[in-house]
């Protein structure tokens, strides 16, 4: 039986919220299987769980924020990114603050402190969410799609009128049964620019950023000292937030997504628009490793 997984130990860390520019304090903690990962405000009067699920995302002004019981917890999608990358089913995420912290901009602080934790099997069956037929969502010119798929692709294109957005970086494809979350996603950062920064502070957004967590770029090149992590690290990082977007849908999904310009609001719109049509996909697990697909077979859902 291909099992759930949690930790196998609680593990902390601190660090900065990209928009509200607050300290927080953030501990992963072990959870029973068939408990789903869910966000506790601990620092609240009363603390309150916000279960991970697409139809608990209350905001999509350039991140995630889930919200629930007169709470919210912002910027979820780096930090799911990493659980759907590693393959954790249930976990308890006591945060003591009202957004994730944005440790480097990337997935990549997350998986160490992931795999710093262990990785623990579970007595229970993984389950899956596997797309039956295409779905398809629009804004504009923006698109997403799901498509059946044995397997997990995303095949993602940027538009950006910038001269470093080149088009060898505005396209890419990740295929799970051919690429590593970890070496080839994780790492991608996010991504800004400096006209838009005296915007977003005075909307109360990006008080917390800075070249240590975010790719900035002027008019006409990348300002961090260091450069790129990798050259299509732009449109790799919309497929790190998507990856994290989706495991909203409460587990990892078997299909192709396709999109066009894609932000967090559309990825939502997509996860809740295929989690209205029951005809449209189904929940599957697997009695034998070997019988789930390729793309889950490997570094993915091996204990760390």
């Amino acid at each position: 039986m291909l099992k759930q997984r949690t930790l196998r130990q609680a593990i902390s860390t601190k660090g900065v919220g990209l928009h509200t520019g607050a300290r927080v304090e953030l501990a992963l903690v072990p959870a029973p299987a068939d408990s789903g990962i869910v966000f506790r405000r601990t620092d609240l009067p009363v603390p309150v769980s916000i279960p991970a699920l697409a139809d608990r995302v209350g905001d999509t002004r350039l991140s995630s924020t889930l919200k629930g019981d007169g709470a919210s917890v912002s910027t979820v999608e780096h930090l799911m990114s990493a659980l759907a990358g590693l393959g954790i089913d249930n976990l308890r995420i006591d945060i003591a603050g009202p957004e994730v912290p944005i440790m480097d901009g990337s997935a990549m602080p997350f998986v160490y402190l992931l795999q710093s934790a262990g990785v623990a099997l579970q007595n229970a069956p993984k389950r899956f969410i596997r797309v039956r037929s295409s779905v398809e969502v629009k804004d504009g010119d923006k698109w997403a799609r799901f498509t059946p798929h044995a397997g997990y692709r995303l095949d993602f294109a940027i538009d950006f009128p910038h001269p470093v957005f080149g088009s060898e970086n505005k396209h890419v494809v990740i295929d799970f049964e051919l690429h590593s979350y970890v070496k080839e996603v994780a790492r991608a950062r996010t991504f800004g620019f400096m006209q838009d920064v005296e915007a977003m502070r005075s909307a109360g957004l990006a008080l917390g950023g800075s070249l240590q967590n975010a790719i900035v770029l002027d008019e006409t090149r990348v300002l961090n000292a260091e450069g790129l992590r990798y050259d299509n690290e732009f449109v790799k990082h919309k497929v790190l937030d998507a990856i994290g977007d989706l495991y909203l849908l409460g587990h990892p999904l078997i299909g192709e997504y396709a999109a066009f310009k894609p932000g967090h609001a559309l990825n939502n719109a997509l996860a809740r628009a295929l989690l209205g049509r029951p005809d449209a996909y189904e929940v599957v697990t697997f009695d034998a490793d070997a019988e789930a697909p390729a793309a889950f077979q490997d570094w993915q859902l091996k204990p760390a």
